[in-house]
């Protein structure tokens, strides 16, 4: 083979295997680190003439629950309506309906679907539009978890049931007002779910086996569990599980389930939704009505935490700092920046609390509750996907907003507050976004143009 074409062979296979090592997996609820940061390089700056690529569309039925992707696959969960079911026209009521929940799992490249697992489940939830939780995947298995309760291991291969729980059935709970929405967490050998109940709001199974490792807290009011995803962070190198659900916020050994400390904290509605942010030795929480709380938990061996600041206000609509109630806020450089409840785009200090700017730009250009924008840092700039089907590529500092490009993606399926929403946090994999409405998933070109 002649030197020169040799050469050239090896570039190119040195360019095959460097852009396979850079591209990222989004195998959870918030990516591979589950801190919501995309970390991929070659992606676009601006948005082409006519906007990005769109790879492929396959169609799918109702949901809240974002795609997740791994090992060239998307995994994502929708809602089939029996025939002759229709959802309440209004969305609060929680009378039965009868359907199916579904999970799919699709080729990344083509969107092809491989296999679909369904079963019978009968809704009695506000808010009925499908699942609401994001497939967790960890090597040959995916976990998914339906807003009825119902629990899964099914084989990433083929779909095949390895084990299953029934939160109304093995725990005699009742459904959430709004189901079951809290992500799973895969930690070592242990899925971790918000069940809810007497001494058993979280329950960690053996992720091969499902038997139940240990089980911990009680939560027993109408919203119990709550909303928010388990999220294990390490503050002065002792691993804790950090557990907000609607009385209080808990730390607990996440091999045990033994209590490190627990700060009250009563919620109305039950709203403890958003993830919990963790900045150092600060732990932040934020929800819609009673606002924010921010914690600084002690670097010891007991450890224990306290309150350096909260929110004034208890009301959504005279707010003083952050009442999120769907996005997940991010916390860069000293700074909280996340959306509040009518749809103001936030910044404020994390040492005070004090705001420095809002602006409604990104949510929709007016006032509106519950309005909304998931926030994807990428480098020096943020993506932000908004209920509108609207992509912004945007830089968020504590001087303002600064908006660079804006391109509409996905039409808004979902009905709330009189108007048309999307509420599913996308994917971003592969150099692209996998993102999701009522009635198809999409996978969307990213890259740079020299990639």
């Amino acid at each position: 083979m002649p030197v020169k074409l040799r050469l050239c062979l090896i570039a190119v296979m040195m360019s095959v295997m460097t852009s396979a090592a850079l591209a990222d997996d989004w195998p959870q609820w918030l990516g591979p680190k589950r801190d919501g940061v995309w970390r991929e390089s070659g992606i676009l700056d601006h948005f082409p003439p006519g906007g990005p690529k769109i790879l492929w569309r396959t169609p799918i039925g109702g949901g809240y629950a974002g795609p997740a992707v791994a090992n060239g696959r998307v995994f994502v969960m929708d809602r089939q309506l029996h025939r002759g079911a229709r959802n309440p026209a209004n969305p609060f009521a929680r009378r039965p309906v009868r359907g199916s929940e579904r999970a799919l799992c699709l080729d990344a490249e083509t969107g092809r679907v491989i296999w679909k697992h369904e079963y019978p489940c009968e809704y009695r939830i506000s808010y009925p539009a499908g699942p609401r939780t994001t497939p967790v995947i960890d090597g040959n298995r995916v976990y998914t978890l339906g807003a009825m309760g119902h629990l899964f291991c099914l084989d990433a291969t083929d779909g095949r049931v390895v084990w299953s729980k029934s939160f109304q059935e093995d725990y005699n709970r009742t459904p959430p007002v709004w189901g079951w929405s809290s992500h799973p967490l895969i930690d070592g050998n242990k899925l971790i779910c918000l069940v809810g109940g007497r001494g058993t709001t979280v329950v960690a199974f053996d992720k091969n086996t499902g038997r139940e490792l240990w089980r911990a807290l009680t939560s027993v009011r109408e919203h119990a569990p709550g909303y928010c995803p388990p999220m294990i962070y390490d503050f002065g190198g002792v691993r804790q599980l950090i557990v907000w659900y609607p009385e209080a916020i808990a730390s607990l050994d996440p091999e045990t389930g033994e209590e490190y400390w627990r700060q009250p904290f009563l919620l109305r509605s039950g709203l403890s939704i958003p993830t919990p942010r963790k900045a150092g030795d600060l732990l932040f929480v934020t929800s819609f009505y009673n606002g924010p709380m921010l914690l600084r938990v002690a670097s010891s061996d007991a450890p224990k935490a306290s309150i350096v600041w909260r929110g004034k206000s208890n009301s959504e609509r005279r707010t003083d700092k952050l009442h999120a109630i769907i996005c997940t806020p991010v916390i860069k450089e000293g700074h909280i920046y996340g959306v509040c409840s009518y749809g103001q785009l936030r910044c404020l200090r994390l040492d005070t609390g004090e705001r420095l700017w809002e602006t409604f730009q990104a949510t929709g250009g007016r006032r509106a509750r519950w309005a909304n924008a998931f926030l994807i840092p990428h480098r020096d700039r943020f993506f932000l996907f908004n209920e509108k089907g609207d992509l912004i590529i945007a830089r968020l500092t504590p001087k303002g907003y600064h908006e660079i490009d804006r391109v509409h993606l996905l039409e808004p399926t979902g009905i709330a507050m009189g108007r048309d929403v999307l509420w599913s946090h996308p994917a971003f994999a592969n150099r692209c976004m996998y993102a999701r409405n009522d009635k198809e998933i999409i996978c969307v070109s990213l890259a740079a143009e020299s990639e």
